[in-house]
């Protein structure tokens, strides 16, 4: 199908659309939520390059959309894992309320002692009849006190090598034995939570990909989490530079010759960020995302940092100010609301959540480089 053919399609599909039916259900049934999943499962089975051309014809229309910010983990993380390695069942069953934001997903995978190394996680499943009981303590989950469901890595077979011994699940998050805990951060929120488990009872239904196999399967949700975390395609000036650069243009009173120079070279940073976003995505039309994600969303995490930082020093005494300490905890962060005291502290956490910056490097150096492992002892 061309270009040209989709929009008409789309266009087709809003002219004929029902207003007593719900709007994103019908659009998820129609092959139009995203159109390189298969006929049935919100897609039509065409090139991911193609989604730009739905989206604009529904934004031109003033469509509603599923607050994709909202539900970032869902999109980005749990979704193409469930596609990729999910029965048939699962993929029914999750998929379409996933997409439509109905329920929400996150994901149980960081532990207060396996946070970059992962595969030595100590959550435990133990085999029960048709059903897994879980037990231990997962941390930095963002979101979890509004999931309906959570993607969860738990150590199956205690003898195995560390990768190979752990399972994949999703979880209900309303089970009995789940108790979420909020974690207030440096910025006074708590978008993140500790997560307790308690011989909490998980069909074997709900294991997604063979007994074993977790560290597979959730190599996929890794590499897909840091392209939604760093890789989403988006225009000129967008995010923290935009902020910067507004705040430059609007208040001539701040700017020096240094100051120019150095928001210039972090302007032409984020731009060779935001070209490689793209160029990666390019790739993800193509196929299933490599460790070239990790990349950008190192990429991301230091110049968030970087330009954060020039926002706060660029403003002066004004930059000093903390809009509020109130406890809350977010669905989503929005930088472009918040103060600079907000977004710099905020930022912080870019090189943390998603993949350590350290780790990232290890990633690019071996993987994207072709450099020898680091060898240690």
């Amino acid at each position: 199908m061309r270009a040209d053919e989709l929009a008409a399609r789309t266009r087709e599909f809003l002219s004929a659309y029902d207003p007593a039916t719900d709007f994103l259900r019908a659009r998820f049934d129609a092959g139009l939520a995203w159109v390189h999943y298969p006929r049935g499962l919100g897609g039509l089975d065409l090139p991911r390059a193609l989604q730009p051309v739905v989206d604009e014809v529904l934004a031109a229309a003033g469509a509603p959309d599923n607050d994709p910010l909202r539900i970032t983990v869902g999109l980005g993380m749990a979704a193409p894992t469930i596609l990729r390695h999910g029965t048939d069942e699962q993929r029914r069953r999750w998929l379409r309320p996933l997409w439509t934001g109905e329920e929400l997903w996150c994901q149980l995978f960081s532990e207060p002692g396996a946070g970059s190394d992962l595969a030595s996680l100590t959550t435990r499943a133990v085999r029960h009849g048709d059903d897994w009981l879980v037990s231990g303590q997962k941390v930095w989950t963002s979101t979890a006190h509004e999931a309906r469901w959570a993607i969860l890595l738990a150590r199956t077979d205690p003898a195995a090598p560390k990768h190979d011994g752990l399972t994949f699940f999703a979880c209900d998050m309303t089970a009995p034995g789940v108790d979420v805990r909020p974690l207030r951060q440096l910025t006074g929120e708590a978008e993140f939570n500790e997560v307790f488990l308690d011989e909490v009872r998980i069909p074997d239904a709900d294991r997604i990909g063979g007994i074993g196999q977790g560290w597979q399967v959730a190599r996929t949700t890794l590499m897909n989490e840091r392209v939604a975390i760093g890789g989403a395609p988006v225009p000129r000036e967008h995010g923290m530079i935009g902020i910067v650069a507004r705040a430059w243009r609007e208040r001539p009173s701040v700017r020096t010759a240094g100051a120019r120079d150095e928001l210039m070279r972090l302007w032409v940073a984020a731009e060779a960020a935001r070209l490689s976003a793209r160029r990666l995505g390019e790739q993800l039309a193509a196929g299933q995302p490599g460790a070239e994600g990790s990349a950008v969303k190192y990429a991301f995490a230091l110049l968030n940092q970087e330009i954060s930082g020039f926002g706060l020093e660029l403003l002066g005494e004004e930059g000093l100010r903390y809009d509020d300490w109130t406890m809350r905890r977010p669905p989503a962060v929005d930088w472009a609301l918040r103060t600079p005291g907000y977004r710099y502290l905020r930022a912080r956490a870019n090189s943390i959540e998603g993949g350590t910056s350290e780790i990232l490097c290890n990633i690019i150096a071996e993987r994207v480089l072709g450099l020898p492992r680091e060898v240690t002892g």
